[in-house]
């Protein structure tokens, strides 16, 4: 079965981003959602904090969590480690529609999906910390240069909330080089500090797409393509999907045996030291 049509594919080449509207069933949606619902209720009681909440609805699943991380932001930390473990997440992370469509847009690959790679994203209203800025995927995941992440979101995505910028045709360029800062002192580290160098002049060579997309919609992203998190300006959080599959077969994966980045505890400037600057272009 062919989930891709070849105007999609050859999108997908061109520019390395496709949106796939409604590919995700609702149903398989609302079932995280739930799943969300139960955790932030569970973390409600563990903290002896009333649970006055309406009933579960697939538009106010996160109802409370707000008002919860104004009362302790650690209880967020709780809630975003939680989440990835529900069990309808994990059947959507291990979809075979995934392995399908990496073979459809990445002839004789052997698929992997990679451990660490997969998570939900909450990204906090006027938050700045762990927004991911204009980055390539490579750099934070590694395992294989060719890659794709399977994106989606589980709220509707509005200019509020910040929706994710891409640059197609970016991917063409290759890997680039990276430096470490953290220039507004908001605390980053990691893959979160990592900058493209000379980000300016690169994103100057390139349009910006920020789609809005609805829950049940897919975004397939190649690993070279630049992209960042837009800052969300809402009173809600931006709970979106990520699935990150590499290839066993990319000769550069292979050669450095496929290990993760900095969520696998491996720093990415010791397996690729010639595309890290230490210092700013700024600074030099």
């Amino acid at each position: 079965m062919a989930y891709l049509n070849d105007e999609q594919r050859d999108q997908f080449q061109r520019d390395g981003v496709l949106v796939v509207p409604q590919f995700y069933p609702l149903e398989q949606v609302h079932q995280v959602q739930w799943g969300i619902y139960q955790i932030i209720g569970q973390v409600m009681l563990r903290h002896g904090v009333e649970d006055t909440r309406d009933a579960f609805s697939p538009d106010t699943f996160d109802q409370a969590f707000i008002e919860l991380i104004k009362r302790n932001r650690a209880w967020g930390g709780e809630i975003y480690d939680a989440v990835k473990q529900v069990p309808a997440f994990l059947r959507l992370v291990a979809h075979p529609a995934h392995e399908a469509l990496f073979n459809e847009l990445r002839e004789n690959a052997i698929p992997g999906m990679a451990a660490g790679g997969y998570g939900i994203r909450i990204d906090i209203p006027f938050e700045d910390k762990y927004r991911a800025m204009w980055h390539q995927e490579y750099p934070a995941q590694l395992r294989s240069v060719d890659g794709l992440v399977f994106w989606s979101p589980l709220v509707a995505i509005t200019e509020a909330l910040g929706p994710v910028a891409f640059c197609p045709g970016s991917h063409q360029r290759g890997i680039l080089p990276v430096y470490q800062t953290d220039p507004q002192g908001a605390g980053r580290s990691g893959a979160y500090a990592l900058r493209i160098r000379d980000e300016a002049d690169v994103l100057a060579h390139y349009p910006q797409v920020a789609p809005l997309t609805v829950p049940g919609d897919l975004v397939i992203i190649d690993f070279a393509v630049m992209h960042c998190s837009g800052f969300n300006l809402s009173n809600r959080a931006r709970w979106s999907m990520q699935f990150r599959y590499f290839n066993f077969a990319d000769p550069v994966g292979r050669n450095h045996g496929w290990k993760g980045s900095y969520a696998a505890g491996v720093d990415f400037t010791t397996i690729h030291p010639e595309l890290f600057c230490s210092e700013s272009p700024d600074e030099v």
